[in-house]
C-alpha cells in the first residue's frame, strides 16, 4: 500500500461505455447517437466518456453547460457538439467560434446566439428547444414558438444562424405507457411541422432519452440522445436491468478497509449510536462518506460487499467514514478491498442497489462521487484521436 494517497478509487471500463453505445446504437436503427456526457460523463469523466462512445459509433455528443462543450474541443474533439442549457451573459462567442451548436429554449437565447455569431462573423448552429409538456426549459408550445420561428427565419436569412435540430424533452419517459408521453409526440410533431412550414430545414430532429431509446424505438427520429445507459444502467429498473438491454455497467466504486477490530454486543457505531452490535463481533471502517458522494440516507442500509460477502453500513454514514458490522466470523483484514457498487456479475452491489437502498436513483448516485476519489480507466486509451 506505500504510496497510496487517497482512499478509494473509481474503476472506469472504457470498453463498457463502448459497447453500450454500439447496443444503443443498434436500439435505434436507422437513427444516430448523441451520446449524452454531461456531468463529467455521468460521473465518469468528460473527455474518456466522450473518446469511448465515440469509438462505439456515437456521432453526436452532447452536454448541458458551455464548459463542457469547451473542454471537448480543448481536448480535440471535432464531432458534433451540442449545449442545452445557458444563462444571459454567458460566453456564446466562444462557443460559437468553436463550432459548437446550441439549444435555443428562449427568445433572449436565439437573440444572443445571434449576436455571438455577428461578433465572430460566423453563422450559429441552433437547436429549437420546445417544451411540449415537460414544465422546464425550452419554449412553451404554440404562440410563442411561433413568434420564436418568425424571429429564426429572420435570423437565417440575414445568415447569422441557421436552424440545424429541434429538441424536446419528455415529462414520462421512464413511464412509455404514460398518455402525456404520445400528447408529447403529438405536440412535438406538429412544432417541426410548424417549423417547416415557415421554411426552416432542420438536419434533425430527437427526443428521446435513455428510456425512450431502450424501450420505444418508433421515437427514435433522427437521433436519440441516452445518458445514463451510456454508462450501463437502466433508467427504467421496475421494467428491467442493465442485462435486460444488453447493458453492462462501466463504474466500479472500491475501497479499502482502514481498520478492522472486535466490539463487543451492545456497542453503539458512529455519530448518534444508531445501531448497536447484536453480539460480540467485527467492525470495518471504510474511509468514505457523505464528501466523497455517499448518501447520508445509506445509514443503516448501504450495502457493500466485504471478503465476498454482503453486509451493511451500520450506524451513521460521516463525512469521510462508515462502519460495517461485519459479524464475529469475518476473514476480512485491514487493507482488504471492498465493493460499494459495481456490476453485480460477481454478487457486488450495484449503483441500483444503492439507489434503491437510500430511496433515489441511480443517476444521482453516480454523478455524486466527489473529486477527491480518483477515476482509473480500463478498457481502452483516453486519449485523442480515435484509434
Amino acid at each position: 500500500m506505500t504510496g497510496v494517497t487517497y482512499a478509494g478509487e473509481l474503476c472506469i471500463d472504457l470498453a463498457a461505455i463502448s459497447d453500450n453505445t454500439r447496443r444503443l446504437d443498434e436500439l435505434a436503427g436507422s437513427a444516430g447517437v448523441m451520446a449524452v456526457v454531461k456531468a463529467g460523463g455521468y460521473g465518469h469523466g468528460l473527455v474518456p466518456s466522450a473518446l469511448a462512445a465515440l469509438r462505439g459509433g456515437a456521432t453526436w455528443l452532447g452536454v448541458a453547460q458551455l464548459a463542457e462543450a469547451l473542454a471537448l474541443r480543448a481536448a480535440g474533439i471535432t464531432a458534433p457538439v451540442l449545449s442545452w442549457l445557458y444563462v444571459p451573459g454567458a460566453d456564446l462567442e466562444a462557443a460559437v467560434a468553436a463550432e459548437v451548436d446550441l439549444a435555443v429554449s428562449a427568445p433572449w437565447g436565439l437573440e444572443a446566439v445571434a449576436e455571438a455569431a455577428r461578433a465572430t462573423e460566423r453563422t450559429a448552429r441552433v437547436h429549437l428547444k420546445v417544451d411540449t409538456g415537460l414544465g422546464r426549459n425550452g419554449v412553451l408550445h404554440g404562440q410563442a414558438y411561433t413568434d420564436l420561428l418568425h424571429r429564426a427565419r429572420a435570423l437565417e436569412a440575414e445568415g447569422a444562424v441557421a436552424v440545424v435540430g429541434i429538441m424536446q424533452h419528455f415529462a414520462y419517459a421512464d413511464s412509455p405507457g404514460h398518455p402525456e408521453v404520445l400528447a408529447q409526440v403529438a405536440r412535438f410533431d406538429e412544432a417541426v411541422a410548424q417549423a417547416e412550414a415557415a421554411g426552416c430545414r432542420p438536419q434533425v430532429r430527437h427526443v428521446a432519452n435513455s428510456a425512450a431509446t431502450l424501450t420505444n424505438p418508433s421515437l427514435a427520429y433522427d437521433l436519440v440522445r441516452p445518458g445514463l445507459a451510456v454508462y450501463g444502467l437502466s433508467p427504467v429498473p421496475d421494467l428491467g436491468g442493465p442485462q435486460d438491454y444488453g447493458l453492462t455497467p462501466a463504474m466500479t466504486w472500491t475501497a479499502p478497509l482502514s481498520q478492522v477490530k472486535a466490539v463487543p454486543a451492545g456497542q453503539g457505531l458512529s455519530y448518534g449510536h444508531e445501531y448497536h452490535t447484536p453480539t460480540d463481533t467485527l467492525v470495518g471502517v471504510l474511509p468514505l462518506g457523505y464528501a466523497d458522494g455517499l448518501p447520508r440516507a445509506a445509514t443503516n442500509v448501504g450495502p457493500v460487499q466485504v471478503a465476498g460477502e454482503r453486509h451493511t453500513v451500520s450506524g451513521r454514514v460521516c463525512m469521510d467514514q462508515v462502519v460495517i458490522d461485519l459479524g464475529p466470523d469475518s476473514p476480512a483484514q485491514a487493507g482488504d478491498r471492498c465493493v460499494l457498487w459495481g456490476t453485480g456479475r460477481d454478487g457486488e452491489p450495484t449503483a441500483q442497489d444503492w439507489a434503491d437502498a437510500t430511496g433515489t436513483i441511480s443517476y444521482e448516485l453516480i454523478t455524486r462521487v466527489g473529486e477527491r476519489v480518483p477515476r482509473r480507466y480500463l478498457g481502452a486509451e483516453a486519449t485523442w484521436p480515435l484509434r
